[in-house]
């Protein structure tokens, strides 16, 4: 059984879909949620499906801590799911090739420090793009520039509103990230 750590800072969508998916594997399980949110909605959803969660803080993340609890799950994969801060590089260091994100973009277009959620869809809009999508990446030092795993990408010309576009991302995320997720596990990717 390779165990999956998620880590979550609001809602959870993505994170509930992952864990949806692998509640009935018989060789991946998401074995904790990480959050730094108290008032997370993902700590819900985590509940739900009877996954263990953490809430930590920002200096427990930073100083060591938080590598110490994701040891204690011998992850074959760490995934970001909206997750919202930059990721130490203790854990990247530990975990090489396996700490993973989900970008809300075609990167390397819209991506970098501040580029999460809606103020991705609002410059995509602003730009007057004709498609957005998703990009599956590994994470690296840098916010967003590590080497891609996957991208689809979805017309957006008919979206009015950034909350438009989110909803086409939003869909591709859900539909794709978890069976991307298995892939790299069974090492078919």
């Amino acid at each position: 059984m390779k165990n999956i750590v998620l880590f979550a800072s609001g809602g959870g969508s993505n994170a509930e879909q992952i864990m949806r998916y692998f509640s009935q594997s018989k060789t991946h399980k998401v074995a904790v949620v990480l959050t730094n949110n108290a008032n997370a909605g993902v700590l819900v959803k985590a509940g739900a499906y009877n996954v263990p969660a953490l809430v930590f803080t920002k200096d427990e993340l930073n100083n060591g801590n938080v590598l110490l609890h994701v040891q204690a799950f011998n992850p074959g994969l760490i995934v970001l799911a909206g997750f919202l801060l930059k990721f130490p590089a203790d854990i990247i260091a530990a975990y090489p090739g396996r700490v993973i994100n989900i970008h809300p973009a075609l990167l390397p277009n819209y991506g970098g420090k501040g580029m999460y959620g809606i103020h991705v869809h609002r410059a995509v809009l602003e730009n007057k793009e004709k498609e957005s999508g998703i990009t599956i990446h590994y994470v690296n030092d840098n916010y967003d520039e590590g080497n891609t795993i996957f991208q689809q990408a979805v017309a957006i010309e008919q979206c009015l509103t950034p909350e438009d576009v989110a909803l086409k991302v939003l869909a591709l995320e859900h539909e794709h990230f978890p069976r991307v997720i298995e892939e790299i596990l069974n090492g078919s990717i």
